[in-house]
């Protein structure tokens, strides 16, 4: 018999997620992110901005080896290239093996075939998370023909029940990312309406949260907490990050670097004085 399902609630979503964001800065997880080249360099500073350790490693005979010692692992398929697909499949191996958190970012899936091939593959393998937009969601599910490459032709909402189904499928929490961001583990959905429009204005806003997701899976791993919460705290974190460097920005070009000074700035009892929460229960 199964353990039975915690109930949670708005408060103890952000309450766990300070807790998180308090244990992740005391420890800093080692994030390894196999990551597409558009985004690398924004997603490591991302990491070492929230108190996390970045590694790039997606070379073939070391992602396999570099997944079981890390805390997390990222698997980002925005430019799959051949080498990189199977540093992917190494790495997801490693990290089963190990116990290491994982997170499946399936990035443009849908009408491109290779990556759409590997995304189901790798979503076999059971990732802990999976991060992506409706349209990327519905497709993994195999609900649609996805967006519009990296964008989203779906509403959030229109995900909901491919996203409910791909978690209980699969073991995983599943993240659609939207103007209010939608989680779920199959029997309970988290809604969290923070954040601001500037994030979907600069190139790695959506695939650098894939690693802070699994930044906080390894500190929550640590620290005995569920992964849905790690999930949350990941997005609560971010999109309050995100509402800090829209105050203070211009425009794209200074939000992207405000956004790593908010996430460095970010006090873990800002989370729960801020958080805009919605939690269900849904049904079997």
């Amino acid at each position: 018999m199964s353990d039975p399902v915690r109930p949670l609630s708005p408060d103890s979503v952000a309450g766990a997620a300070a807790e998180l964001l308090t244990a992740l800065r005391a420890a800093p997880p080692l994030a390894h992110c196999i990551t597409n080249g558009v985004v690398m360099g924004f997603t490591a500073n991302v990491l070492l901005a929230l108190g996390a350790a970045p590694a790039m490693v997606d070379i073939v005979g070391e992602a396999g080896l570099f997944a079981g010692a890390a805390s997390g692992l990222l698997v980002n398929l925005g430019t799959p290239a051949p080498e990189q697909r199977a540093a992917m499949a190494e790495a997801v191996e490693g990290a089963c093996a190990a116990g290491t958190p994982w997170v499946l970012d399936p990035v443009a899936i849908g009408v491109l075939p290779i990556r759409t091939a590997l995304a189901v593959e790798l979503r076999d393998r059971r990732p802990t998370a999976v991060r992506g937009n409706a349209s990327e969601i519905l497709a993994l599910a195999g609900r649609s023909a996805g967006g519009r490459g990296v964008d989203a032709t779906d509403s959030t909402d229109a995900a909901s029940d491919a996203a409910r189904a791909l978690a209980r499928a699969h073991g995983s929490v599943v993240a659609v990312s939207g103007p209010v961001d939608l989680l779920t583990d199959g029997a309970r959905e988290i809604r969290i309406a923070n954040g601001d429009a500037l994030l979907t204005k600069v190139t790695g806003g959506g695939c650098a949260l894939g690693a802070v997701m699994a930044a906080f899976l390894g500190t929550a791993r640590a620290t005995e907490h569920e992964p849905l919460l790690a999930v949350a705290a990941a997005v609560l974190v971010y999109t309050l990050a995100a509402e800090d460097a829209a105050a203070r920005a211009a425009g794209p070009g200074t939000f992207a670097a405000a956004l790593l000074d908010a996430l460095d700035g970010l006090r873990p009892d800002d989370v729960p004085a801020r958080a805009r929460i919605r939690v269900e229960e849904v049904a079997a």
